[in-house]
């Protein structure tokens, strides 16, 4: 994981990737940290990474996005190299308000990440040109 997130935070997503490896599992004190540390949207996080919602997609070229699909259906690319996401709640609670780290679309990539239960999809290099420039179909 890069530097973007605070000390704390990065610990605690190695402490979950620890325990995930070791017994499939996070442990209730971890998923109380993890409450204690990303607010109302861990929950809300988790339940896109139940229901498989992250995937990885990737080119030839080496480029990465990540494709999380929301609550609503919604389709979002996020950036964990850049730390964004598109969705509303992104905008106003991370960036505008900084009343939080992240959004739950964020927060459910870094936690597949961890538990290594990212979804793979490969694309060629002229797809992920389209869905980075934003003219890719959903």
């Amino acid at each position: 994981m890069q530097q973007l997130l605070p000390a704390v935070a990065e610990q605690l997503l190695r402490d979950i990737r620890k325990s995930y490896q070791e017994t499939s599992k996070i442990p209730d004190d971890l998923l109380i940290a993890l409450q204690f540390v990303f607010g109302s949207c861990a929950l809300q996080a988790l339940d896109l990474v139940d229901q498989h919602s992250v995937t990885l997609v990737s080119s030839p070229s080496g480029r990465k996005a990540f494709q999380v699909v929301g609550g609503s259906g919604r389709l979002y690319t996020c950036f964990l190299s850049c730390h964004y996401c598109p969705c509303p709640a992104f905008a106003y609670t991370v960036l505008r308000r900084n009343d939080g780290l992240l959004c739950k679309h964020l927060l459910a990539v870094y936690l597949c990440q961890a538990m290594a239960v990212t979804q793979q999809q490969s694309v060629s290099d002229q797809q992920m040109t389209s869905l980075l420039s934003g003219t890719a179909a959903s």
